[in-house]
């Protein structure tokens, strides 16, 4: 039944609804749309515009510009979480899922990958960083990649800014709040900067085909977390995230989802889903055969496993092996099964391709090797020193990526990822102000472009969605805090 009570057109607010879901994903079906009025209204005020219809005019009347994103996502998008939210499932996290990865990379470098997608004010990966230091306690020199993104720049603010009321904390164990907080004023505490250091919060708008990529750190994922944020979206929209977090995990990685988005439908790139005790995690299978196109789905968004399934949830013991219990032998089941070819591809573009194939499967040391043999080729390709910067950046190898990051812009002075690339590297070690100098030189480049061209070495990116994702990076409070590898000591 239509609500009267609109204050908007019905015709615009369809439009408005349909420009959401293309541009931010965001899904306002019809029963929502006294939620998009209110929100929108909001947006306008932010905006400076009284007039909520002329700001909607507006923005139907133009493509929608970073700023305009940003204040649409933070009006329209709700933040509803607290630390452990949802305990099944960061029971399977402790007892299963982090152990097993623990025991696969204890002699496989030490790396973990972790991607907290949609992570809202910061509170899930917060989380997750607590479990990994109970986890990896008393554990040296440890790589760990925990990476939290979202649409939302206040959440990220938030989230940056690691400070949480009382109600952040509701169903959370006393113990948590006193060993990994202290009180800053009456009813706020802040995380402990040990804890606060491992998360790197950055913007992403998951609707944007902008991941997975080395350029932003997408890529090479154990683990991805995206938690009630798919039930947000529409079905087509889903579906073609789904399949860019496929591509963004290692062969044998784990996307955990919420009980309520469990749908081998959707999810039909991944094998079944494995339950365990009400939280549903599914794996990225080796691939045998081309996996189903999820972004041709548009049925319904979420085909739920059936009621019998979420009866026999299997016990500790009859965990499926991808997560034996801890102290069961462990399999290698997360070693990487897309081996480079035995004998040297032919020139410097194949083994480029070759080196992006063990970097997009974690195999970092052997993407290195394929690189500095693409250079040996042909010392005089950009591409191939910029893809070694990228993996060296990965590897901590900081002092080895700028050597090869200025041997590309000496090739081509107008390589605007490598400009990125170092402003990204600037940031990483608390560099801001020459950080800029880069993100000024790539944005200067940028703007000699059409906004719809292709940017080289970007693995599709046009330049206008790289501008946003400068400015989003400029943006960013606290950006200049990356994951590190300190020792690790309890509190």
């Amino acid at each position: 039944m239509t609500d009267l009570r609109h204050i908007l057109p019905e015709r615009m607010l369809s439009s408005l609804s349909e420009l959401l879901a293309q541009r931010t994903g965001l899904n306002f079906p019809e029963e929502r749309w006294s939620d998009l009025e209110r929100g929108i209204s909001a947006a306008a005020h932010a905006s400076g515009e009284a007039n909520v219809a002329a700001y909607v005019h507006q923005l139907l009347s133009a493509p929608l510009t970073h700023h305009q994103t940003k204040i649409l996502a933070t009006h329209l998008t709700v933040g509803e979480t607290y630390f452990f939210r949802d305990g099944k499932s960061f029971e399977l996290l402790e007892q299963y899922a982090l152990p097993a990865l623990i025991r696969s990379r204890r002699d496989r470098g030490r790396r973990l990958r972790i991607w907290s997608a949609g992570c809202c004010t910061g509170e899930e990966p917060y989380s997750i960083a607590m479990l990994l230091d109970r986890l990896l306690s008393g554990h040296e020199r440890w790589d760990i990649t925990l990476l939290a993104t979202d649409i939302n720049p206040q959440f990220l603010r938030k989230g940056a800014d690691g400070v949480y009321g009382d109600w952040s904390f509701r169903d959370t164990p006393a113990w948590i709040k006193e060993r990994y907080f202290k009180e800053v004023r009456q009813g706020y505490f802040e995380i402990h900067p040990r804890i606060k250091k491992m998360v790197m919060f950055s913007y992403l708008n998951l609707a944007d085909d902008v991941y997975p990529s080395l350029s932003n750190n997408i890529h090479a994922m154990d683990l991805i977390l995206c938690r009630n944020v798919l039930m947000y979206f529409a079905a087509a929209q889903a579906a073609k995230i789904a399949g860019n977090l496929h591509r963004a995990l290692v062969d044998d990685g784990g996307l955990l989802v919420s009980p309520a988005e469990a749908s081998n439908t959707l999810l039909a790139q991944f094998a079944p889903a494995h339950f365990f005790s009400g939280a549903a995690i599914y794996r990225k299978a080796a691939p045998a055969t081309p996996p189903s196109a999820g972004a041709e789905y548009s049925g319904p968004a979420f085909t739920a496993a059936s009621p019998a399934t979420w009866e026999t949830i299997p016990a500790a013991e009859e965990i499926p092996p991808f997560f034996p219990p801890p102290g069961t032998q462990q399999p290698d089941v997360l070693a990487p099964t897309i081996k480079p070819p035995t004998a040297p591809p032919d020139g410097a573009d194949a083994l480029c391709v070759t080196a992006r194939l063990c970097a997009d499967q974690g195999r970092l040391a052997e993407a290195a090797g394929w690189c500095e043999q693409a250079i040996a080729t042909d010392r005089l390709n950009p591409q191939s020193h910029y893809l070694l910067a990228t993996i060296r950046q990965e590897l901590g190898q900081a002092d080895a990526a700028e050597q090869s990051l200025k041997r590309a812009l000496y090739l081509a002075p107008d390589f605007v990822l490598a400009h990125f690339t170092l402003g990204n590297l600037r940031l990483s070690q608390g560099r801001r102000e020459e950080a800029g100098r880069y993100f000024g030189n790539a944005l200067t480049l940028l703007q000699r472009r059409p906004c719809h061209e292709t940017v080289m070495e970007s693995d599709g990116l046009t330049a206008g969605r790289l501008e946003n994702i400068i400015r989003s990076v400029l943006d960013t409070p606290d950006a200049s805090r990356r994951n590190a590898s300190p020792e690790r000591s309890s509190i």
